[in-house]
């Protein structure tokens, strides 16, 4: 999120947490996601070291790091811009988005596909986990559980996984294009498959060739 840096003004005995939580709720403000996103957003900045003493300063800035984002668990800096000596320091900050989400009703053993009788909408932290949720049931509904998950979890993306469609060495069919042709296969899985991985497939002729799986298990490849 690209951000402008604000100055602020402040006197040497200001509360410096006070005048980041003020720069970070503008921040959110102006990003404009609240107004595009379903999310209700609350940024909550904690407090310096009790035990750090700062220089006076006459006006500080608030700043997101290189790399850093407004979204969960994070940290804000905050420099000096003039005094007669300058000094930089950060705050922990979080910031919790809350929305519509699908929560599990129950415990999912791992390999479990998932059924839309699986989960009930609730409201979640989003920011909570870097994964995204996964807000729309098409994303996973008919897909595997990737670990044990328990009740009360919202569903995300890490939590699940594609199904498998064959096992190493099955049988399998590859559609093969190159220029001027398209043809059609068959050929032996060399490690096991699901929609959208790309695997390697033993052709009778003994070529190895490398292409995507596709949804009834057909193997989409490039030549």
């Amino acid at each position: 999120m690209a951000l402008a840096l604000t100055g602020v003004q402040a006197h040497a005995q200001m509360d410096w947490s006070q005048v980041a939580q003020r720069w970070a709720d503008e921040a959110l403000r102006s990003s404009g996601l609240a107004e595009t996103s379903p999310l209700r957003l609350e940024v909550t900045v904690g407090s310096l070291d009790p035990h750090l003493r700062l220089a006076p300063c006459a006006r500080a800035e608030p700043y997101l790091p290189t790399g850093g984002r407004l979204w969960g668990r994070t940290r804000l800096g905050l420099r000096c811009a003039e005094g007669a000596t300058r000094w930089n320091v950060f705050l922990p900050v979080t910031v919790k988005a809350y929305g519509p989400a699908w929560v599990l009703a129950g415990n999912v053993a791992s390999g479990a596909v998932l059924t839309a009788a699986d989960a009930v909408q609730a409201e979640v932290d989003w920011a909570a986990s870097h994964s995204p949720v996964l807000a729309d049931p098409a994303l996973w509904v008919g897909q595997v559980a990737a670990q044990p998950l328990q009740a009360g979890q919202a569903l995300r993306q890490s939590m699940v996984k594609a199904p498998q469609l064959f096992t190493h060495g099955a049988q399998v069919r590859v559609q093969a294009q190159g220029p001027g042709f398209a043809i059609t296969a068959a050929g032996q899985a060399m490690s096991a498959g699901a929609v959208g991985q790309t695997v390697r497939v033993r052709m009778t002729n003994g070529r190895i060739i490398q292409g995507i799986v596709l949804d009834d298990g057909t193997i989409s490849a490039q030549l």
